[in-house]
């Protein structure tokens, strides 16, 4: 079962998805889906390849932009703010923190450090911990 969590009308982060999801990612007008997690990760059924044949077969954009806390960079934020930027767009990751970690990255300087850290509560993310970096 699906777990998409708005973060704002225009970017949803979600726990790992599966590709019968597709159809259904799709149906709730995505365009663009950001894969946020390793293949080291997950068995080959969840890995990129397998994700971006369904998601693709559906017409929609796939882009992987895998993130480890320890290997998050400027690269990784610039990557899924372009490739956010393209219309709805789902990112995810194990739980979604990841992905909407680096969506919050993505907003510094764009929204306040409240307005993102409160964005990322809504949706059940605790971004507190990144206020010194989003201000």
């Amino acid at each position: 079962m699906m777990d998409i969590r708005p973060i704002t009308p225009a970017f949803a982060a979600s726990p790992q998805i599966d590709p019968a999801d597709a159809a259904a990612i799709k149906a709730a007008g995505f365009v663009t889906v950001i894969c946020n997690r390793p293949d080291a990760e997950v068995p080959p059924s969840l890995q990129a390849d397998a994700m971006r044949a369904a998601i693709e077969a559906e017409g929609l954009t796939f882009v992987v932009n895998p993130v480890t806390h320890q290997g998050l960079n400027p690269q990784m934020v610039e990557v899924q703010k372009q490739a956010a930027a393209s219309g709805k767009t789902l990112a995810y990751c194990a739980s979604g923190t990841r992905s909407t970690i680096v969506w919050a990255l993505g907003q510094a300087g764009v929204q306040s450090a409240d307005e993102i850290i409160a964005a990322g509560a809504n949706a059940g993310y605790d971004l507190s911990g990144l206020r010194d970096r989003l201000s």
